[in-house]
């Protein structure tokens, strides 16, 4: 017995010195911080007690590592109170730290981006929809949230409060990849491949009843990007690159948003489309490789459709760098750039609303990431 209790008192002393040892080391920690604003009756107490902690350390009975951890505990705890929530405050700090770093890497390396429109399909896709009269299992919570999580489909339902003819409106650019229409003096949002435009557009009446369904089906969600926000800082942008560019200062485009475009002239340079071909001072170009590929009609993949080539909408012009007709030719200054649509009938761009200045570029498009099922998953070309 006498053995067994010497070694349990053995124990006890090691961890009263151990305590004291921790205790010790936030002692110092509160002197370096606090010791300028110690008083000095304060700051020599502390002293002193670090002095007789350090000495009971070293060869100090456990009841007095005991007792100077507590009186040196007591004296920190009065010097530096603990803060409420200490783990979450530090929780908090390294998430707000986490997140600038996000918003750095996203402000200034690749800023991630969304296709809205299918005005570059098929080497994106923007917002796509099917009609569909209910949802299926895979539609509800929670498959739901899991199904959108891997393929970006959602089943949306939209329907009308009070019943009426339905009407489009005209100019609604807020929810892009989505047309506005009317009912009932409401507005509603229905994606904009819907039966419903092509029928309003072909002058077709739709009138609908109170509590109707106006439109119901899945909406894939159009392709997600990187777009590389430092390289273009490096060398000077190349035709062929899919550009980003801010929509700010360009005459009769939405202020505040970006628009997404394969850049197919640079400055100094004069553009004209004699179709199927992209014409640059009056030579057809077939590079980079993707822009021979647009304008021999060939297919992005085996599973795409054919491009149409570069084409002209064959109208009157309206903008003075517009390419409306095939003997249309566009000079473009020092720094101006022309961004046309792949899906070249189906694309609002620089033959309607002329050059893109140097200062709206954002940088060049490179990886779709999401959604995970995208057939255009990774490199974009």
């Amino acid at each position: 017995m006498g053995f067994l209790t010497t070694l349990d008192e053995m124990r006890r002393r090691a961890r009263a010195r151990k305590l004291l040892k921790e205790t010790l080391r936030g002692a110092e920690t509160v002197k370096a911080m606090r010791e300028d604003l110690l008083d000095a009756a304060t700051r020599d107490g502390l002293a002193r007690l670090m002095a007789d902690a350090r000495r009971a350390v070293r060869r100090g009975s456990r009841a007095e590592a005991e007792a100077l951890a507590h009186t040196l505990g007591t004296l920190l705890n009065r010097l530096s109170p603990p803060r409420p929530l200490a783990g979450w405050r530090g929780n908090f700090e390294v998430l707000v730290v986490a997140l600038s770093v996000a918003m750095a890497f996203r402000a200034y390396f690749y800023q991630p981006f969304k296709i809205p429109t299918g005005s570059m399909y098929p080497t994106l896709s923007g917002i796509a929809s099917r009609e569909q009269a209910g949802p299926r299992l895979r539609d509800r919570m929670p498959l739901k949230l899991a199904s959108w999580l891997v393929t970006g489909e959602w089943y949306k339902e939209v329907r009308v409060r009070v019943g009426g003819m339905v009407a489009p409106v005209l100019r609604d650019d807020s929810k892009p990849g989505y047309f506005a229409c009317q009912v009932g003096g409401r507005r509603y949002y229905v994606p904009g491949d819907a039966p419903l435009l092509q029928a309003l557009r072909a002058g077709n009446r739709v009138q609908v009843a109170s509590g109707a369904r106006l439109w119901s089906g899945v909406v894939t969600a159009g392709d997600f990007v990187f777009v590389n926000r430092w390289l273009w800082n490096f060398r000077r942008p190349r035709r062929g690159e899919v550009m980003v560019f801010s929509t700010a200062g360009i005459p009769t485009l939405p202020s505040g948003t970006h628009y997404i475009k394969r850049m197919c002239g640079l400055p100094g340079e004069t553009v004209s489309i004699r179709p199927p071909n992209l014409l640059i001072d009056g030579d057809a170009v077939f590079e980079p490789g993707m822009i021979g590929k647009i304008a021999r009609c060939g297919k992005l993949a085996p599973w795409a459709p054919h491009y149409a080539g570069f084409t002209v909408p064959g109208m009157t012009r309206t903008h003075p760098q517009g390419l409306m007709m095939p003997e249309d030719k566009v000079p473009l200054a020092g720094d101006e750039y022309y961004a046309l649509g792949d899906n070249s009938r189906n694309s609002l761009d620089s033959r309607f609303w002329g050059a893109v200045p140097g200062r709206n570029l954002l940088g060049p498009a490179t990886v779709v990431y999401w959604p995970l099922t995208s057939p255009r998953l990774g490199r974009i070309r």
